[in-house]
Order: C-alpha cells, then sequence, then structure tokens
C-alpha cells in the first residue's frame, strides 16, 4: 500500500482544521508571535509544586512579588538551545532585583537533559514537563515559548518562538522598577 496520498491528505486535513480554528503551528522568527494580554486577560500563574531537575521541589507560589520569566522549551530544539545562555545571563544580571528564570523542558529524554543542563551551567531551574503543565499556562503551540509573569503572579505577555531578547530585557527592567515604586 502506497501511504503518501494517506499522509497527503492528513496534512491536507490538518492544515484546514488548523485554519478553521485559527490554530498557529509554525514557529515564529525573533520578534513576532508576541502577544501583550489586556487586564482583563491577564491570566495568574497556577499554584503548582513541581520537582527540577536536582530533585528540588519547585513551588509557583515561592516566587510570588518576583518577576519570572517561564521558558518552555527542549534541549533537541535549536532555537531554544540558542536561547539558553541568554536566559543564564538574563537570570545572573537581575536576579538580585527580583528576577526568577523557570525552564520547562518538553518531551526531552532524561538523559540528555541532564546533559544539557551541565554542559550549559545553567543557573536556573528547569522542570521536565509535557504538555498538561503547558495548558496551565494557557497553552503552547510551539517551542520556545516564553511567559513573562509579573510580581502580581499575572502572565503579562507570551513570547511564541525565538525571543528578541533585548525587547525582553527592557520588558523585565520595566516590571522591576514599577514593583519598585
Amino acid at each position: 500500500m502506497n501511504r503518501r496520498p494517506v499522509i497527503r491528505n492528513l496534512l491536507i486535513a490538518l492544515a484546514v482544521f488548523c485554519l478553521v480554528l485559527g490554530v498557529d503551528l509554525v514557529m515564529h522568527p525573533r520578534g513576532h508571535g508576541d502577544s501583550a494580554l489586556s487586564r482583563d486577560s491577564l491570566r495568574t500563574v497556577p499554584d503548582l509544586t513541581l520537582t527540577d531537575l536536582n530533585g528540588s521541589a519547585v513551588h509557583t507560589a515561592d516566587y510570588k512579588n518576583k518577576v519570572v520569566l517561564v521558558n518552555f522549551w527542549a534541549a533537541w530544539c535549536v532555537p531554544c538551545a540558542e536561547e539558553v545562555p541568554q536566559f543564564i545571563a538574563l537570570q545572573k544580571k537581575y536576579q538580585g532585583q527580583g528576577l526568577q528564570v523557570i525552564g520547562f523542558s518538553v518531551d526531552d529524554d532524561a538523559q540528555a537533559l541532564q546533559s544539557f543542563y551541565r554542559k550549559y551551567q545553567m543557573n536556573y531551574p528547569v522542570v521536565p514537563s509535557d504538555i498538561r503543565l503547558a495548558d496551565a499556562f494557557g497553552g503552547v503551540l510551539g517551542l520556545p515559548t516564553t511567559f513573562v509573569i509579573g510580581r502580581d503572579s499575572r502572565i503579562q505577555t507570551k513570547h511564541n518562538g525565538a525571543t528578541d531578547f533585548s525587547g525582553l530585557e527592557q520588558e523585565v527592567v520595566g516590571l522591576l522598577k514599577a514593583a519598585q515604586n
């Protein structure tokens, strides 16, 4: 049996389905797909207790009164891996002012994830996760996806695809300064 027509028909059906529902399955280049959320639609971060790669408990409630960057990524995802050094730099630069980066690794092999974590000397918690956890944040249609969370535990923006880090840093600084006033 020739599978090409079956696969082609499935892909066409998926494309039509996505068009009808307005689903975007394409990774966006830098700066595209960023969305600021209206004040009425700001979603509160769920109260979760998770376990990071080091076996430590990560309680989302512990990050109240901090500006938090939640990054859904995977070690096998090239744009995701390219972002990690920039998240490390942001964590180092702003942690004393109240920034916390958390990485949620989606569908990575445990050994590959540990190796990646050690190789990059990641200085923030990395939690093995899955799509159900992403749904708790409002959904992730592609990797990487980064959520910016204010000190009030509300998601301020969602960056789909590779992040424009100069813009992200400005956003973080603005949230850090706003909380001081």
